[in-house]
């Protein structure tokens, strides 16, 4: 893959957390989702979604389709579905600070039988 197609594709997924984060409206007296992942990512405790993107098309390549992050067990995961070059779907979950991949699952789909 080229690396412009490659840096088009992070920064579509970069928009798509984007898009995920600002449709949470907050609740009275709680911040938003888009706060708490600013928050997170200026405390050091969340990698930036680039550079997470960046490091995964080396081990997992493929086109992200989803991205979310959020908070399990008193840590930041993104979890990501990526749509591999062979056509499978991957489900990463991903250590937000280390970039660590915790577990990688195919995601079976079910298809009908032609008739």
């Amino acid at each position: 893959m080229g690396h412009g197609l490659r840096f088009t594709r992070i920064a579509a997924s970069a928009a798509v957390l984007a898009a995920v984060l600002l449709a949470s409206a907050p609740r009275a007296g709680e911040r938003s989702d888009q706060d708490q992942a600013r928050a997170a990512l200026q405390a050091g405790e969340v990698m930036p979604l680039m550079v997470l993107l960046e490091r995964l098309q080396r081990s997992h390549p493929g086109q992200v389709l989803k991205v979310e992050l959020e908070r399990e067990d008193g840590r930041w995961v993104y979890e990501l579905r990526v749509l591999q070059p062979d056509g499978r779907l991957l489900k990463l979950e991903v250590d937000a600070r280390s970039g660590e991949v915790l577990e990688a699952k195919e995601k079976r789909h079910s298809r009908k039988a032609p008739p």
